[in-house]
């Protein structure tokens, strides 16, 4: 069976290259023939090269972007999301203000941006999804999985998001705002609007928005906790339904329908946030939030934390190690380039997260006015931002339907984008592996977010919110620097700096300067292997509010995060035993990309030479 499982993988190997140099047949045939005759069985290589030939030609030709910027919208769109709204300002009011923008840009530089560059050109050369691009390097297909899955989990509960936002929106078409008033049927006796805060009973008391929050929308006063879910909610069923169709829609026909959503759903928040921004700076106390937000506190630097918590923001705000750049990246031509890209979209990521500062303190800083508190009191970051603060401020504008409209749109689209970047990286990272569902992408698209529908209705419940928290906290935390960390090794190291540069020339001209290599080589792995011992060193149980989640809760939530990392080494197992030969012939075929199996047979091992370690 080992033998069959070897020739499988070399006709695969074979069509893989025949689709990126038609020339390339002669070396091929004689490939086969090498493979077949160390296994001790003889066949005629015309009967080997017969099977590569009669590829359906649906899969022959790889679909590409109908034009180059659907593919610098989606890539926006995705890396864009509402942690750009909702934690980048706050963490760096917190954390000194502009000085916090230091730590930010230096590891931005040296992690961030060349781990963005080497997800876009591993995807653009492979021209295959999350775990088909390891032919590289087959015995790191693992991590290939541990991507998907991790994409597949975030979809569980970020499309809840989504519908809180759906919810919001259909709630906004009144004259007056739901959540103005304590005199609604949800409301509880502690409810007050804005009284004196600085009475101590008041730390009990809770806000029209608050309440609106917890108690009309969540309806989390009917749960005692996690163990406690009750059904889901209709209201927010139907919104999650809503989402799910909106996915489904823009994903179903691959890169050629979701190329053309990102027009309306990349921009939109753009033009959201600029119409925010000029109502905001008109506002009483808006400057006050503007100076609190860029305050520059230098001392805050000697303060490990804010160099940790800057480093946290690089590794999730950019899409790094969902497999979504390595999906989207396939789908371009092969002599795009990708450098270019990497720059461009990286740059107009942090910037956007820079600037919805502003409009996020500009509402901050009239609040804080408006009740006369003081801003840390109103400043915080999470969903309370932008589904309690800032509904609250919009409510107190004239006009305030039509704000709070125009928001919701907003935070709709810049959740929508994201969330089909994430399942893209499941679809094609699946179909590219599993070939024969590339008939059936549609088919399989419904499977996929039928699925992610079902399981995220545990987050509609009484009792979701506990849920989402305890998602939120273990789907894709320390699993995702992990993932990065070994995709990194895999290129660097295992396939080598040197043969990768020799791929991106390939594509665009030239190879990338000495500073990427060594990025890629040394910089980027360190600072990912210092984030995964930070992340388990500073590991918190998850909590909301006061309400600590039990034991078992937490037993799931770690399981949940396991689940995608152990995917390394189980695939790395699988393939060790699953190869012929000795030992060193299966760790040499192991560590071999595919496309050059016929030098292992030969003796000639890249791997096994010093000069492959060393070589930048």
């Amino acid at each position: 069976s080992s033998y069959w499982h070897l020739t499988a993988e070399v006709m695969s190997s074979l069509a893989a290259s025949e689709k990126s140099s038609p020339n390339a047949v002669g070396p091929k045939e004689v490939e086969l023939i090498l493979v077949k005759e160390q296994n001790g069985v003889q066949f005629t290589s015309t009967t080997l090269v017969a099977p590569a030939q009669t590829i359906p030609s649906g899969e022959e030709e790889r679909e590409t972007w109908g034009k180059k910027i659907d593919f610098l919208l989606s890539v926006i769109g995705f890396a864009v999301d509402l942690a750009n709204v909702w934690r980048f300002p706050y963490l760096c009011y917190k954390n000194g203000g502009g000085a916090f923008l230091v730590p930010y840009l230096f590891f931005m530089v040296i992690a961030g941006m060349p781990l963005f560059y080497m997800e876009l050109a591993l995807g653009q050369y492979n021209r295959e999804g999350a775990a088909g691009v390891w032919k590289i390097c087959p015995i790191f297909k693992g991590v290939g999985f541990t991507v998907i899955l991790i994409s597949l989990y975030v979809g569980f509960y970020y499309n809840v998001i989504i519908s809180w936002a759906l919810f919001y929106l259909f709630s906004s078409f009144t004259r007056e705002l739901p959540w103005v008033h304590c005199n609604n049927t949800w409301n509880s006796p502690n409810c007050s609007d804005w009284a004196d805060n600085s009475s101590i009973g008041d730390i009990y008391k809770a806000t029209p928005a608050q309440e609106y929050f917890e108690r009309a929308v969540l309806h989390i006063q009917d749960s005692n906790g996690i163990g406690d879910l009750g059904r889901p909610r209709w209201q927010l069923t139907s919104c999650l339904a809503v989402v799910i169709i909106l996915l489904y829609f823009s994903l179903w026909k691959g890169v050629k329908t979701s190329g053309k959503v990102v027009w309306i759903t990349a921009t939109m928040p753009y033009v959201v946030l600029t119409v925010l921004l000029l109502r905001g700076v008109t506002l009483p106390g808006a400057i006050d939030g503007i100076k609190a937000y860029l305050s520059v506190d230098f001392l805050r630097l000697c303060d490990a934390k804010v160099w940790i918590e800057a480093a946290t923001q690089i590794c999730f705000s950019l899409g790094v190690g969902f497999g979504v750049l390595i999906a989207f990246s396939s789908y371009n031509k092969f002599s795009n380039n990708c450098y270019r890209d990497a720059i461009i979209t990286s740059s107009i990521n942090s910037l956007t997260s820079f600037f919805s500062g502003f409009v996020v303190f500009s509402f901050l800083g009239y609040m804080s006015h408006k009740h006369n508190v003081a801003l840390d009191k109103v400043a915080r970051d999470g969903a309370g931002l932008v589904f309690v603060i800032y509904p609250e401020a919009i409510a107190t504008l004239p006009g305030s339907s039509v704000w709070a409209v125009i928001f919701f749109i907003m935070l709709l689209t810049l959740g929508l984008d994201s969330a089909m970047g994430g399942m893209e990286s499941v679809i094609t990272g699946l179909i590219d592996e599993f070939k024969f569902l590339h008939k059936h992408r549609e088919l399989f698209t419904l499977f996929i977010v039928v699925s992610t529908f079902l399981i995220s209705l545990f987050c509609v419940t009484n009792g979701g919110m506990y849920v989402f928290t305890l998602l939120d906290h273990f789907a894709a935390g320390t699993s995702i620097l992990f993932g990065v960390l070994i995709e990194a090794i895999g290129i660097a190291w295992f396939y080598g700096v040197d043969r990768f540069s020799d791929d991106i020339k390939e594509m665009i001209g030239h190879r990338p300067g000495r500073y990427w290599r060594l990025c890629w080589k040394f910089v980027s792995p360190c600072f990912l292997l210092f984030m995964v011992v930070i992340s388990f060193a500073t590991f918190n149980p998850p909590n909301y509010g006061s309400y600590m989640f039990p034991q078992w809760a937490n037993l799931v939530g770690w399981c949940l995060a396991m689940s995608s990392m152990t995917m390394v080494p189980l695939y790395a197992i699988y393939k060790l035993c699953t190869l012929p030969g000795r030992f060193c012939d299966r760790l040499a075929y192991a560590i071999t990309p595919e496309t050059e199996h016929h030098l292992v047979d030969n003796g000639e091992v890249r791997q096994f030479t010093l000069h492959h370690w060393l070589v930048v």
